[in-house]
Parts: C-alpha cells; structure tokens; sequence
C-alpha cells in the first residue's frame, strides 16, 4: 500500500498487540495470518488517503460503498479482473474498519437526518462478507485442507468485526486518563 510503516514502528506493534489479544483471548481464534491481516489493515488506514484509495475515472477518491460497488459492477467491462479484485478486497477492507472500529458511523447512517447519504441502505456487514467471497473465488488455486485468508475473512466477517470492536475498546481504554496514570507508575 502507498504510505509505509516500517514493521518494528510503535503504532504497528500496538495494533498487532491489540488485535492478537481480542482475536485469540476475546474470541478464541488464534488465527496468524486473520489477524495478521486486519493489523496491516488497521496500520494501513491510518492514512485517510488509503482508506479513500480507489478512484473513478476521473481520478477522484470514491468515498462511499455504494460508489464502490458501483466501481466493482457497472465499469467491468472496462477494466482488469485485477481492478475488480482490488475494489471488492478495498469494500471488504473498508466495511471491516467501520463496522469494527466505528459502529456509532454506521448507526448515524441509519437515522432519518442521513436519509440522503448514500450508504443509507447498504448492509456492511453483508456487502463485506460478499466483497471478500468474491475475492476469495478469484484467488489462484485455493488449497481445500486451508481456506485461504479472504474465503476466513468472509466467512467470519462478523467475527472480525466483533475482533475490532475489542481492539476499540482497549483503545479507548488507553486514552483513559486512570490507564495512563497506571501504566506510568508499573512501567517506571
């Protein structure tokens, strides 16, 4: 992806920390390469201007699911199964990260005062499990006895979201004023 951290930087070892704990301790599936994944996803958005990565064609970052879908369906024809495969992992990714991290978004979705939004009836959890289906259909020769990272991903989407609901509350733990006056005093 565009904007790299390196692998030893602070910010890639608290999201590996955080998410290894919720997804092995909190939810049970000690999965490396799941977990893995959703820690380079965390690191990676952390530049809004991969979280708004794909383009239209007139080169303008497209913000909205809806948009992506749009991306992904209507202008195949034109375009690589590469570019599909792209769009449809970036839709998998981008409703992990909001339906994990930032619940509350998804529900001002909803409310009547977003009605124009145009995400306003999309299902996040469905569109992603879907766009990361579809990913997983186009990887090259899935091996039976391991299901590849994006066949997991949409099979347990929900999981993964609940995963990121953890790693959100312990990070909104850490921004406790009482976990900061603690964890100075045990770690000097």
């Amino acid at each position: 992806m565009g904007t790299q951290v390196p692998p030893r930087h602070p910010l890639r070892q608290l999201f590996g920390a955080l998410t290894e704990k919720s997804f092995t301790e909190h939810l049970g599936w000690p999965d490396p390469n799941v977990t893995s994944y959703v820690t380079n996803l965390l690191v990676d958005f952390t530049h809004s201007d991969q979280l708004y990565k794909i383009r239209n064609q007139q080169d303008q970052p497209v913000d909205t699911v809806v948009d992506l879908l749009f991306e992904s369906e209507v202008l195949l024809e034109a375009q690589s199964m590469d570019r599909e495969r792209d769009v449809h992992r970036h839709i998998g990714d981008f409703t992990l990260f909001m339906a994990g991290l930032f619940p509350e978004y998804l529900r001002r979705l909803k409310t009547a005062g977003l009605i124009y939004h145009k995400d306003f009836l999309v299902d996040y959890m469905k569109t992603g499990k879907r766009s990361y289906g579809i990913v997983a259909r186009m990887a090259d020769s899935p091996s039976p006895e391991e299901p590849p990272l994006f066949r997991k991903l949409s099979d347990n989407f929900e999981l993964c979201v609940t995963g990121l609901g953890f790693v959100r509350s312990d990070l909104d733990r850490m921004k406790d004023s009482t976990y900061r006056q603690a964890r100075k005093l045990l770690l000097n």
